[in-house]
């Protein structure tokens, strides 16, 4: 992938684990995350949220010795929420754009940011250009990323938007859409390791503009909680230094998805 982002420093002192260890919060942090944006999040039959973003979070509140309730919250409300106290940071494979830095703080990336066309297994689509999917009906996300690159870059098809990827993914697989737009990861653990993603595969370059993927992922608090945005940020260095990172990426990728390599 071309995109780079700013490189987190791996270094774990014991300075930065001192800082950790007496930066005590007087309550338990709230971590919110989607829930509905498998593998990075997800609701698993027990009711418990899980996934590779609520991993990394919850280790993340370990290296900052507090404990953390996940919070589930639908994507269209999830900046709100944050805004609204409803929780104290969102991990929910957040693009860190211009337009969000503006609303809300964002720690380092945690990964590295592309986004995907998926079509038909067999599909005539080859080209993505305005002209080329000019009425073609594509899915997206709505307020995603995904969904504002579709709408910018194709305004001669039907761009049609949907609550979560999940109803995105069945319409395709239904053949009620003739594409769709997504993030680059979850799509490719959809068309290799489900059964209804079989259906479809990826199409065309990795999206990789800055525009629309920004500056990688990062995971965004209130823009007044720069002791919290710190506090994550040495954290994740920590992490990212002594392996846990790389430990957890592992459950859920089959590439790092910090490097992308």
């Amino acid at each position: 992938m071309k995109l780079r982002s700013k490189l987190l420093t791996l270094v774990a002192t014991a300075a930065v684990t001192a800082t950790l260890a007496t930066s005590v919060w007087s309550q338990t942090l709230r971590l919110g995350t989607e829930g509905a944006y498998p593998p990075f999040n997800y609701i698993e039959s027990d009711g418990n949220i899980a996934g590779f973003d609520v991993e990394i979070g919850l280790e993340l509140c370990k290296r900052m010795a507090v404990e953390c309730e996940v919070i589930a919250q639908d994507w269209d409300g999830i900046i709100p929420g944050l805004l609204a106290n409803k929780y104290d940071f969102i991990i929910a494979s957040m693009f860190i754009t211009e337009d969000r830095k503006k609303i809300v703080s964002f720690t380092d990336p945690y990964y590295l940011a592309a986004m995907t066309h998926v079509v038909p297994m067999g599909s005539d689509i080859t080209e993505f250009t305005n002209e080329a999917l000019a009425g073609k009906i594509i899915g997206a996300q709505s307020g995603t990323t995904q969904a504002d690159f579709a709408e910018a870059t194709y305004p001669d098809a039907e761009v049609r938007l949907y609550p979560t990827q999940d109803d995105v993914n069945l319409d395709l697989a239904s053949g009620r859409i003739d594409l769709q737009v997504g993030d680059l990861l979850p799509m490719l653990d959809w068309v290799t390791k489900s059964e209804d993603g079989s259906c479809c595969e990826l199409a065309g370059e990795p999206i990789t503009d800055p525009a629309f993927v920004g500056d990688g992922v990062g995971i965004a608090v209130r823009q007044a909680d720069n002791e919290l945005r710190e506090n994550l940020n040495a954290a994740l260095a920590e992490i990212l230094a002594d392996g846990t990172y790389l430990a957890i990426n592992n459950k859920y990728f089959d590439v790092n998805v910090y490097t992308m390599k």
